[in-house]
């Protein structure tokens, strides 16, 4: 099983949107929001590798959703999309904090294209050519890990878990941003299912002396990173 990135599409127009997801349903998980204030909320749990944002929405417009975002420290990479093709409009998208920008109508090629490049440039989409850090690499479409050189077996949430902790190095990562992530929103699963894949995950990194890159900061989380001292 390949590891896709998640994305959440925020677009009122239910066909639009609907379209949006068929068309890159592929090579990710798509999720909907149809209003701005849902989209917000969404995004704000901080789960998704991508957002594609549409301006003109109601309750909240994508504008003021883009801003509130960044002023959360919310990184996620924005691709916009909408109607509204004026220069003033694309430069402030940029300046709020938009990382790429595509009108209406547009090519579904294009969308792909744009959207796969932007996963690329942030770390969250790769061809065969996985993911490296040190002694770890992990190759999404063969489900195969190696460590330092030497394969390690992992079940599917084990594998996930890694993955996504390498697509975030050096950024702390909540419990519940994890649950979101791998067991999702509506998941009747507890919480604490968390530490009990991370403390599987770490039996098994352990014999290989890697598993000091997963630091745990008490009553937050997790992060992934060198550790220090390391030579």
């Amino acid at each position: 099983m390949t590891v896709k990135p998640k994305i959440l599409v925020i677009e009122d127009d239910p066909d639009l949107n609907e379209s949006i997801i068929d068309f890159i349903r592929d090579f990710s998980e798509p999720e909907a929001a149809l209003t701005g204030a849902d989209g917000l909320y969404q995004a704000e749990e901080g789960v998704f590798d991508a957002i594609i944002l549409d301006i003109m929405l109601p309750e909240l417009n994508g504008f003021d959703l883009l801003k509130q975002l960044r002023a959360k420290q919310v990184k996620t990479p924005v691709l916009i999309l909408t109607a509204k093709d004026a220069l003033a409009d694309k430069l402030r998208g940029f300046e709020l904090g938009g990382d790429d920008y595509l009108t209406k109508p547009f090519h579904r090629e294009e969308l792909i294209m744009r959207l796969k490049a932007l996963l690329k440039r942030t770390g969250h989409f790769f061809d065969d050519d996985g993911l490296t850090a040190g002694p770890y690499e992990v190759y999404l479409n063969r489900h195969e890990v190696l460590i330092n050189g030497q394969p390690v077996s992992l079940n599917g949430k084990e594998f996930d878990l890694l993955v996504y902790l390498l697509q975030n190095q050096k950024t702390i990562i909540t419990k519940d941003q994890i649950f979101d992530r791998l067991w999702g929103f509506d998941s009747e699963t507890a919480v604490s299912v968390v530490e009990v894949y991370m403390s599987n995950l770490r039996k098994k990194l352990k014999p290989l002396k890697v598993d000091g890159w997963i630091k745990t900061i008490r009553n937050v989380g997790y992060i992934f990173q060198e550790p220090e001292g390391r030579e």
